[in-house]
């Protein structure tokens, strides 16, 4: 258990000198040049420093919280030793323990001394000044300790006896030695452990030197006692006279402690040369740091991996070389090291690829070997803009203040000050990583873990692509990438998230298998927002109007060169800063005096009533100050034996947030425990529970995500591909993500093709049907050719300029698509351009606009003949609604493509305007664009009649009449895809809308916080995050458990429940969206939940939870407490409502009514005629002012309604047309919305029934999905939103009159 145990802030302390044997033959020799003397380790401190004075069992003593590790053992003489003041040898205390003396495994003592002395150990004449420097030790994985080490001088005192005139007398020589005392810990508390040793060296100097071993013993006890504190928002403050000292947390688990002041670097550097080092960093240069001043060695060298993250350097990090460890800088590897200057000339001669740093002038200076491009040009741009604001220097700070006479008030103030620094400084250099690799997602494929590094280099400017073509080959961004595809939500994300561009967000929204760049192009040209931008402080967007919603999915036309900080979304303002929280102060108690186990064992209970006390005193609204209490309290019950207490922290930990909770620890914790706590353990639930399931996860495996996975970098294929790895290759290349698509272009690229054609004859080839079922195949050749011309394509047509004039006349988010070849048309000479909304003229001669027709307004598309001489080409003849011109163009040899895309784009533009669903629109667009690529390389007389294969919505228009419902079409506003990033639909299970204020949006203030926001839970057991603000994609992939979801609920601005099939209740902070809290008490999967209304605003907020086998919670919201809990008989529950105060609660075979106590007032029974068949009821509502209850049965086409006064049979009986059974039902306003199965031509479709709540008759019909109704929500009771099942996969918005 031991092992698993967080250690204390101290890890070891060393005492490093020169050994008396040495210093006294330095004193007998009487040198007037005082030699460097070589140093050595005399003492060695590590916990533990008590133990039990009797240990009855066989266990590990109380306090040991590490096992006994390898020994630093010397022999006899070798041990170290002190001198007395009388030249008597003091021993070591822990050197007469032999065995008993341990050090951390971690660290090297043989190179130690040499790192605590790196210019050498000196003595001196005179007492010099205490100094410090600071290290750090890492290990072959990768794995950090840190040092704090002051040289601290004390004088060298042996008599010397000499005779004169026959009488002896004694002389002591004045010199003085240093000591080094090195400080290590696992955590980097530079700040912090200089402060405990300047307070310490205060006692110290005052001691003689036999009071030398037993002050550092004493020291290093105290510190051994003083706990870190978890990520998060609190700190803790311990007193070490005369200074408080204060450990700050960690901002979040993936960053380390931030305890040094990070503008050094800017007091040294000007922002280019900052930039040139983070860029060697990045670029994995071997970089040394140069200083005369080995304290700024290591903390300069951490301020700069600091400034990457989330990128990690991987490779030896050394800050601090000593002159006989310069051999090290020889490595072959790449490094992060720091030497003297004066070695700088034995540095450079030896090695030629280095890059120094010389942090004494400010310098950077790469060798001769070594070329180190620019950062890229934006960035650096939007960095340096942000330097200028940094505000770094605390005298301009508090020169308008008065002098504080309190020194901790004054400590107090700076720490504030370069806290709140600390955290601007990292902001700007995150920032700066954002604005760098911004556009990596673009170029990820999740599924099969793929980045196309070659798309995603071309995709850079031409000056800044020497630095990406280096960066992508390190190790620091193949970790980043891993990190990447797995989804991972750090600081990187978030602020990507964040500071994405309204043209990006609308991006979102389609599914695009290229990156497009026209809203930015348009953007610029418009002098104000569109009509989407007339919020006016609603909490919901107007969908009256016809808004812009979608972005281009595949490629543009650039219409002119952007400056620098716009071309790729990448702006200064405004400034989007990660939250930063109130940090609260936790003060430890005084560490007791004499260090025996009882008074230890004391202090351990002082701790813990002081943590139970702020556990009392904390509001129950702030779980997460409570839960960073709770582990302070479990760690302390841990390290002071008190294991079934502990196991009761960390309970209360892991429902409060599951971020911090200390999994090994725990584990630890349970499997050292004694027969007699086990048994205690069994007799409580929640601790059974815990025990239960960190067993359980000791066994299992480890979620994908958490981690690792491999990273694959795209490549054409080399081998024949059969459908299945066609597929594959197609969606890792991004070209489309729809596996219908794919299948369509491979039947298109599998036509046979002419010997003529570049292609080798057995490019594409098919099987006899006899032949064992082999099945037809796609060269690697033809997808070669395809994926190059579709790539060409994509460049050739972002190069092209359209005149200011064109794009004034264009949409903002419009992109052309296509460009014809300068033909004849009725309209003039000029090239045919189409865009997703309409087909244009580009004229030629003086560059004009003329449109031809928007493509709704097509009726007809063919291909006639015009006369040229004495012959007849092929022409395009498009007739457009009456009132207008025929419009023909003259196209040659390009007519037969222009006619298949035209068709298709008018076919794709009638069903999304049908079906309010714009993504019809974009897939045709795709269709589109497959067909120009596969016809360009095919070439051949079949070329057209493969691309006619991808003609997907012309061939369904012409096979299945677009017939959309007047009623469906009037009621129907919108539709949107949460299935864009898959390659199939997923079901829409569970629907949310929180609401939220729209003019923070507007605002454009970079926090999403306030935005109403829509909650969509998958059947793949994953939530996606909509902006209701525009209906674009937030954030996807957010996991909740591993199993499918059943139930969601707003239970309040801050918190969404959310019920799986795994028992478990998650809770997603909805400003955040982080999943970090967890309810464990139901034993079945959760199925439904429900809220209890305040009765007025002093009271607690009460939520219910509901699971299959009938057991019903009642929880406390404020502090996630069972107030109660109570079980019901029946067959599945599935669905629970509050309504004046009762309880009512579903299942398949009746509906209750129940007391707050649990028990049955009233139930409702199946009708008489469904007893004995296969049916059961689905969803319920009460209408409380009506007295009824509506019910809905699956596999019924009917609703039921039960006077409360009579439930002996249902009083109405209103039947739905058409309808297989009722799915959800939900009330707004006057009105019941019904979802359901329906079945109509033989396959399954979604129906949604509006009914008159008081005439009981179906007033809409609306045909909704073409898959099964899943879940209905109201929005505000403005808009019902539905969810529809697998086949269909998309949600629709519906207007409520």
């Amino acid at each position: 258990m031991a092992d698993n145990i967080p250690s204390g802030l101290l890890e070891a302390c060393v005492v490093v000198g020169a050994s008396t044997d040495r210093l006294r033959e330095l004193c007998q020799r009487k040198e007037t040049a005082l030699p460097l003397l070589e140093a050595e380790v005399l003492q060695v401190y590590a916990p533990p420093f008590v133990a039990k004075e009797s240990v009855t069992d066989g266990r590990a003593q109380a306090f040991s919280r590490v096992q006994r590790r390898r020994s630093f053992l010397k022999k006899k003489k070798d041990r170290p030793v002190m001198s007395s003041s009388d030249g008597t040898k003091i021993s070591n205390p822990e050197a007469h323990s032999g065995d008993d003396l341990s050090i951390p495994k971690d660290i090297d003592l043989i190179a130690l001394p040499q790192l605590c002395f790196p210019g050498g150990l000196r003595v001196a004449s005179e007492s010099q000044k205490d100094s410090y420097h600071f290290l750090v030790f890492t290990d072959v994985f990768g794995n950090q300790t840190h040092g704090v080490v002051v040289h601290h001088y004390k004088p060298i005192q042996f008599c010397l006896d000499t005779y004169q005139n026959g009488h002896r007398s004694s002389k002591t020589p004045r010199l003085y030695t240093a000591f080094g005392i090195c400080v290590i810990s696992k955590y980097p508390y530079y700040s912090a452990l200089r402060d405990c040793l300047s307070s310490f060296l205060v006692h110290l100097k005052m001691c003689r030197m036999p009071e030398f071993d037993e002050q550092v013993k004493e020291f290093s006890a105290k510190l051994a006692l003083v706990p870190i504190p978890p990520p998060g928002q609190l700190q803790v403050a311990f007193s070490f006279k005369p200074l408080q000292i204060v450990l700050l947390p960690r901002e979040d688990m993936d960053w380390p402690v931030v305890d040094l002041d990070l503008q050094l670097p800017f007091l040294c550097f000007r922002p280019k040369q900052i930039l040139q080092v983070i860029c060697s960093i990045l670029l994995e240069q071997k970089v040394v740091f140069l200083s005369s001043d080995w304290a700024r060695l290591t903390l300069m060298a951490e301020c700069f991996t600091l400034f990457i993250r989330p990128l990690r350097w991987q490779h030896p990090f050394v800050p601090v070389l000593s002159h006989q460890m310069l051999d090290f800088l020889m490595a072959p590897t790449a490094y992060l090291m720091g030497c003297h200057p004066d070695h700088l000339k034995e540095v450079a001669e030896e090695i030629e690829d280095l890059i120094l740093i010389d942090i004494d002038d400010g310098s950077v200076s790469p060798s001769c070997a070594v070329e180190l491009p620019d950062m890229p040009l934006t960035a650096s741009l939007c960095f340096k803009r942000r330097v200028e604001g940094l505000q770094i220097h605390y005298d301009l700070e508090v020169c308008r203040q008065g002098s504080v006479t309190d020194v901790g008030e004054l400590r107090a103030h700076r720490r504030q000050w370069q806290r709140k620094l600390n955290s601007d400084i990292l902001n700007v250099t995150l920032e700066l990583i954002v604005n760098i690799f911004r556009e990596v997602h673009d170029h990820l494929n999740y599924e099969h873990r793929v980045f196309n590094s070659e798309e995603y280099l071309k995709s850079q400017d031409p000056e800044d692509q020497q630095f990406y073509q280096k960066v992508l080959e390190t190790h620091i961004f193949h970790s980043f990438l891993r990190d990447r595809l797995n989804r991972k939500m750090d600081a990187f994300a978030r602020m990507e998230i964040n500071t994405r561009s309204e043209a990006y967000r609308l991006r979102t929204m389609s599914d695009s298998p290229r990156k497009p760049v026209m809203q930015e192009m348009a953007r610029k040209h418009t002098s104000s927002d569109t009509p989407m931008r007339k919020w006016l402080g609603m909490s919901l967007p107007n969908l009256l109007e016809e808004r812009p919603l979608l972005a281009s999915p595949v490629h543009h036309l650039s219409f002119k060169k952007n400056s620098p900080l716009i071309s790729k979304g990448v702006t200064c303002r405004p400034v989007f800063k990660l939250p930063t929280r109130t940090v609260k102060t936790f003060k430890l108690p005084e560490f007791p005096p004499p260090l025996a186990y009882q008074y230890v064992q004391n202090y351990y209970c002082e701790l813990i009533g002081l943590l139970s006390k702020a556990i009392d005193v904390a509001s129950p609204d702030d779980s997460a100050l409570l839960a960073r209490y709770y582990y302070l309290r479990g760690l302390v019950n841990s390290v002071a034996d008190k294991r079934l207490d502990a196991l009761t922290d960390f309970q209360s930990l892991h429902r409060m947030d599951t971020d911090v909770f200390p999994a090994e620890l725990v584990a630890s914790l349970v499997a050292s425990m004694r027969p007699d706590e086990q048994a205690l353990a069994e007799r409580r639930p929640e601790l059974r529970r815990l025990i239960s399931q960190t067993q359980r996860s000791s066994g299992g495996t480890a979620r994908p995500d958490d981690g690792g996975g491999s990273v694959k970098r795209f490549e054409l294929p080399r081998t024949h591909m059969h459908l299945d790895d066609f597929v594959r290759r197609v969606q890792e290349s991004r070209i489309a993500k729809d596996i219908g698509t794919i299948r369509r272009l491979f039947d298109a690229l599998t036509v046979g093709v002419d010997p003529a054609m570049k292609v080798s004859a057995h490019s594409v080839f098919y099987h006899d049907s006899s032949l064992d079922g082999q099945q037809k195949q796609v060269d690697p050749e033809l997808f070669r050719i395809f994926y190059t011309i579709w790539k060409e394509t994509e460049a050739e047509a972002q190069e092209v300029d359209l005149p200011a004039a064109v794009v004034e006349r264009l949409e903002a988010n419009e992109g052309v698509y296509k460009l014809s070849s300068s033909v004849k048309t009725s309209h003039g000479v000029g090239k045919i351009a189409m865009t997703q909304r309409r087909l244009f003229l580009l004229t030629e001669g003086r560059p004009g606009y003329v449109e031809v027709t928007k493509l709704r307004d097509i009726e007809e598309v063919k291909i006639s003949s015009a006369p040229l001489l004495l012959m007849r080409i092929p022409s395009l003849k498009i007739k457009i609604r009456p009132g207008r011109e025929t419009f023909e163009a003259n196209l040659k040899s390009e007519c037969d493509l222009w006619h298949l895309m035209i068709k298709e784009m008018w076919a794709g533009r009638r069903m999304a305007d049908e079906h309010k669903d714009p993504q019809y629109m974009q897939q045709a667009l795709t269709n589109a664009l497959l067909m120009d690529a596969v016809v360009g390389s095919l070439q051949s007389q079949k070329a057209i009649y493969a691309a006619s294969k991808l003609a997907y919505f012309d061939k369904m228009k012409r096979e299945v009449p677009i017939m959309v419902p007047k009623t469906t079409s009037e009621t129907l506003k919108h539709k949107i895809n949460p299935c864009l990033d898959l390659a199939s639909p997923q079901a829409v299970d569970l629907l949310v809308y929180t609401p939220g204020q729209l003019g923070t949006a507007a605002s454009g203030s970079g926090d999403d916080g306030d935005h109403p926001k829509l909650w969509c839970a998958l059947s793949d057991g994953t939530v996606v995050v909509f902006d209701a603000a525009t209906w674009s994609m937030q954030q996807n992939r957010i996991h909740a458990g591993s199993s499918r979801l059943n139930c969601m609920l707003g239970v309040d601005d801050k918190q969404l429940w959310i019920g799986s099939q795994d028992s478990v209740i998650y809770i997603i902070n909805t400003h955040s969206i982080s999943c970090n809290k967890q309810l464990r008490e139901h034993r079945a999967e959760v199925t439904s939940l429900a809220l209890e209304d305040r009765s007025d605003k002093y009271s607690h907020l009460v939520a219910y939870s509901c699971s299959a086998e009938g057991t019903v919670i009642v929880w406390e919201v404020a502090t996630l407490q069972v107030k109660r809990h109570f079980r019901l008989a029946c067959d599945r529950l599935h669905s629970i409502k509050l309504h004046d105060g009762r309880l009512w609660c579903c299942a398949r075979d009746c509906a209750m009514e129940v007391r707050r106590n649990g028990t049955l007032h009233r139930r409702i029974g199946l009708p008489d005629h469904l007893r004995g068949y296969p049916s059961s009821y689905s969803s319920f509502l009460v209408l409380n002012e009506r007295e009824q209850v509506w019910m809905g049965c699956a596999g019924v086409g009917e609703l039921y309604v039960w006077h409360l006064g009579d439930l002996s049979r249902p009083f109405n009986k209103i039947h739905l047309p058409d309808c297989t059974g009722v799915v959800c039902m939900i009330r707004v306003k006057n009105q019941i919305w019904v979802g359901c199965n329906s079945h109509s031509g033989g396959k399954s479709r979604g129906k949604i029934y509006v009914l008159d709540a008081e005439r009981h008759r179906v007033e809409k019909e609306l045909m909704a999905h073409t898959d099964s109704v899943q879940t209905l929500c109201s929005a505000e009771d403005r808009y019902i939103l539905s969810g529809a099942a697998g086949q269909d996969g998309k949600i629709a918005i519906w207007k409520v009159e």
